[in-house]
C-alpha cells in the first residue's frame, strides 16, 4: 500500500477536546516521532495512516488525530530516557531552569523537577550547579519555548536575529534555516 491509499490524518484534535474511548486506534510514540508534518503511522490495533498536516507540530499525549474520512487515533507519549533534575529551593530550580534555556535545550517544566533529555555534559554541569539529577523514564512533553516548537536538538536551528549570551558558547547572532 502507498502513501497515497492511506487514511490522512489532517487535523489534531487537541487533548481534552474530543472524546478518547471513540478512537478508532492508538499509536504510542516518543517526543521526535510525535514531532512532525507527515509520516507514515500504524496504529496498535493495525491500522495504517498518513499523518499530513500542513506543517509539524508536537503532538502531546491525549492529542486525536482526525482521520480526513472519519474517525481519530489517539495520540499516547511513549516513555523514553530522561533525566529529572531538582533542587533544594524553587529559587535554585529557576537558575537551573534559566541554564537550560540559555542553551535552548528542550525541558519539561513541572513544579518540583525539570526533565531533559540525557546529555551527560549538561549533566555534568547541572551537578556543578548543585542539582540533584536522576535517570528516570518518562513520557517527555517539553516547553514549546518562545519561539516555537521546534526547540527539539541541542544542535537547533532557528532564526530571530538577536545576539544573546550562550554561556560558554559566546555571544553570537543566529541566522540558521527551519529544516521541518
Amino acid at each position: 500500500m502507498t502513501d497515497q491509499d492511506l487514511p490522512r490524518a489532517i487535523k489534531v484534535l487537541p487533548a481534552g477536546g474530543w472524546v478518547e474511548r471513540t478512537a478508532r486506534d492508538v499509536v504510542t510514540l516518543d517526543f521526535d516521532d510525535r514531532f512532525r508534518r507527515r509520516r507514515r503511522y500504524v496504529g496498535a490495533k493495525g491500522l495504517a495512516f498518513l499523518l499530513d498536516l500542513e506543517e509539524a507540530v508536537a503532538l502531546r499525549d491525549g492529542d486525536g488525530l482526525l482521520l480526513e474520512a472519519g474517525g481519530v487515533v489517539l495520540v499516547k507519549a511513549a516513555p523514553e530516557p530522561l533525566v529529572e533534575i531538582s533542587a533544594e529551593t524553587p529559587e535554585r530550580l529557576a537558575r537551573l531552569a534559566w541554564h537550560l534555556g540559555n542553551r535552548h535545550l528542550p525541558t519539561e517544566i513541572r513544579a518540583e523537577a525539570l526533565l531533559i533529555r540525557d546529555d551527560h555534559v549538561i549533566v555534568a554541569m547541572l551537578r556543578g550547579l548543585g542539582a540533584q539529577v536522576r535517570q528516570v523514564n518518562a513520557p517527555f512533553n517539553p516547553e514549546g519555548g518562545a519561539y516555537g516548537e521546534h526547540n527539539r536538538h541541542h544542535d537547533h536551528a532557528h532564526s530571530h536575529g538577536q545576539a544573546h549570551d550562550h554561556g560558554d558558547h559566546g555571544a553570537h547572532a543566529h541566522d540558521h534555516d527551519h529544516e521541518h
